[in-house]
């Protein structure tokens, strides 16, 4: 992609944004940046893009500079729908490319890339697989949606890297060439309606990963997923599956008490690790190693080495993460569980005695769907936020239900109910954009809450 005295328009100042501006400027393009937020919301990042000789148009986006590019990079974090991008591409072939940050940096980067979506799991997958891949001993990178953006992969990148990937539906629904040599879909459940729509079109965005993918490329599918099941048909890349629950003829399946992985039809299953050695709380983490075996056995790291990266992998920060046990009560934080699913899934790693917080920014979600694990595990759900009014709604009858509004109130009032052998489980089902700046900051806040307690008589 030739971007020297390109008219490079950068819609979008978050991290990638802000990453992909910097690295066209770099490049010889002449770059325009256009965000929503205020001139004093952007202090932090103006006087760097005005030093490098990036023009910054913030407080909203002008539909003429839009039209005056030569080619529009969209963070993920702005809807492809925008009024602006739909007015643009409504000029046809003569509208200039619309492409993310992920794509941009796919065209530079160097070596083979893994990529891992998911509406859940993908942290874990990516943390676990980027490790594996450098307890190996190759060059390895981590980043896309877990934090570093791809754009910054692209320097340090050679021939020989592995560059693994989070990939998420906002990324994927401005891809064109993107292409990994091995794609991981973790599993497809409801998310981000409030974004895509329909449930539909979240899926299909999720398709996209393999889209480029060739009969060279692998794509590694969840057995028992059947959202997930259906990209089996739509892709030309080898298809390798994982199961928790059953053999399957090609990939890696748990047996027994051990993870297996069998490279072809009628091969002899290859034993990788007891699943007592996994040391991740929860069935769905079994599905995550699962998936990093696979990946990483196609990616060509020895069972051995597989083994012994995944019994000394520590759980990711804000992922059923165990915080303190405080009078006998354990405390978690999962404030990454942003969707029903992930709520569902952190509940069942708990037999009972569960003092839930839910609550945030509601995306479209059904919170109905817990309904039967509320009743069998939860003792008491404290909510929070402002899907607060419509969780309790949904919940009505279901489970005990105390209105917190605020985290540090959800906090107290769970310690103050729960006794000895209970658990506090912060696993929200929303998003965090409410009253926290991102699920991160979410969740060290609850740490810091409960950090609190100790020093504090009930």
């Amino acid at each position: 992609m030739e971007l020297k005295n390109k008219r490079v328009l950068v819609v979008g100042l978050g991290k990638s944004g802000m990453a992909a501006a910097l690295f066209l400027r770099d490049q010889g393009a002449r770059v325009t940046v256009s965000d929503t937020r205020s001139a004093v919301a952007l202090a932090g990042e103006i006087p760097t893009l005005l030093d490098a000789g990036i023009m910054v148009e913030a407080g909203g986006h002008g539909l003429l500079t839009f039209r005056r590019q030569d080619l529009i990079v969209v963070s993920p974090g702005v809807p492809y729908d925008t009024p602006e991008l739909k007015q643009v591409r409504a000029f046809g072939a003569l509208a200039p490319p619309i492409i993310g940050e992920l794509e941009l940096a796919s065209r530079y980067l160097q070596g083979k890339v893994v990529a891992i979506t998911g509406s859940n799991g993908k942290t874990t997958t990516t943390s676990l697989l980027g490790k594996i891949f450098a307890d190996a001993g190759g060059p390895t990178l981590v980043g896309g949606n877990i934090g570093t953006p791809v754009i910054d992969l692209i320097a340090p990148s050679t021939p020989e890297t592995v560059s693994v990937l989070e990939v998420s539906s906002f990324q994927l629904e401005t891809v064109v060439e993107f292409h990994p040599q091995i794609a991981v879909v973790l599993n497809i459940t409801p998310d981000h309606l409030d974004r895509h729509g329909t449930f539909e079109n979240y899926a299909a965005m999720k398709t996209r990963i393999t889209a480029r993918q060739g009969p060279e490329d692998f794509l590694v599918l969840n057995g028992e997923d059947k959202p997930t099941q259906m990209l089996a048909g739509k892709t030309r890349a080898q298809v390798f599956w994982f199961s928790g629950r059953r053999p399957i003829k090609q990939g890696a399946f748990v047996h027994g008490e051990s993870i297996l992985f069998i490279p072809r039809e009628s091969a002899k299953p290859e034993p990788i690790l007891p699943i007592a050695e996994i040391p991740l709380k929860g069935a769905h983490n079994v599905e995550n190693v699962l998936a990093a075996v696979c990946a990483a056995r196609l990616g060509g790291i020895p069972a051995e080495s597989i083994r012994a990266s995944v019994a000394t992998f520590k759980a990711v920060e804000h992922r059923l993460e165990f915080v303190a046990a405080i009078r006998g009560v354990e405390f978690y934080n999962d404030s990454k569980a942003t969707n029903v699913d992930a709520t569902r899934k952190a509940l069942e790693a708990f037999p009972g005695g569960v003092h839930l917080i839910l609550g945030g920014k509601d995306k479209n979600s059904d919170y109905m769907e817990l309904s039967d694990l509320l009743r069998a595990r939860c003792k008491v759900v404290y909510t929070i936020g402002s899907a607060a009014e419509k969780i309790e709604r949904h919940l009505a009858g279901v489970v005990k239900i105390v209105s917190a509004g605020t985290l540090d109130v959800a906090v107290r009032k769970a310690a103050e109910d729960a006794v000895a052998g209970d658990v506090v489980l912060l696993a929200p089902a929303c998003s965090s954009f409410d009253q926290f700046e991102n699920y991160e900051q979410r969740g060290r806040v609850f740490k810091e809450l409960v950090k609190q307690l100790s020093a504090v008589s009930f």
